[in-house]
């Protein structure tokens, strides 16, 4: 994580002064637990989580809302300021700060959208099965939440089939018993016998 951090913080900047990270995959694959250590190891780099951004109303059709609180603020060098949503009270809240951070992470489903991609120093993809993450996801929420899964489900299909992510991806992130390993992804120039796991100094990922 360490070595993956380091070489993001050497990235150009993608979005005024920001490199702005994405961290796409299916829900439940583990994108906001990989983007919170990432965040870690970045040594506390701002994370927008952009199930704040989505509502029950607008799954997907978040883009707009999303470029003026967030994307066109920190293309001037500005914090972002956006409104959670709050997915039990069905409401958006106060606004909240995003700084203007060296590296900032964006994490959620949809994160590799085609009309992102232009703003992204990288694009990392959360390399896991759809149906184990679903089902992750699932167990996860609960049975309360068994009705809203069933109307995602058909939403990220619909979704991911007009504007997938994972073909652009710079990297796939597999999570292990010890940790994640990165491999390169589609969007790499990369060979696929190359890979940030090794120790030897003579790879590199970007």
């Amino acid at each position: 994580m360490r070595d993956l951090a380091a070489r993001l913080r050497r990235l150009p900047p993608s979005l005024g002064p920001v490199r702005l990270i994405g961290v796409d995959g299916h829900a439940g694959s583990g994108k906001s637990t990989f983007a919170g250590h990432l965040a870690a190891a970045l040594g506390g780099a701002p994370v927008l989580h952009l199930d704040d951004i989505a509502s029950h109303e607008q799954l997907f059709a978040w883009t707009d809302r999303l470029t003026a609180q967030v994307i066109r603020p920190l293309a001037r060098g500005e914090s972002g300021h956006y409104a959670p949503y709050d997915w039990r009270a069905r409401a958006f809240g106060s606004p909240r700060p995003l700084p203007a951070a060296p590296v900032v992470l964006m994490e959620g489903v949809g994160a590799g959208r085609r009309a992102l991609r232009p703003y992204l120093a990288r694009l990392l993809w959360m390399e896991l099965p759809h149906e184990e993450s679903w089902t992750r996801g699932r167990q996860r929420d609960g049975a309360e939440q068994r009705e809203f899964w069933d109307g995602w489900v058909a939403a990220e299909r619909a979704h991911f089939t007009a504007d997938p992510s994972r073909p652009h991806a710079d990297a796939l992130v597999v999570q292990t018993p010890g940790g994640y390993e990165v491999l390169p992804g589609p969007g790499s120039t990369l060979g696929p016998d190359q890979n940030v796991t090794q120790r030897d100094g003579s790879s590199a990922l970007w």
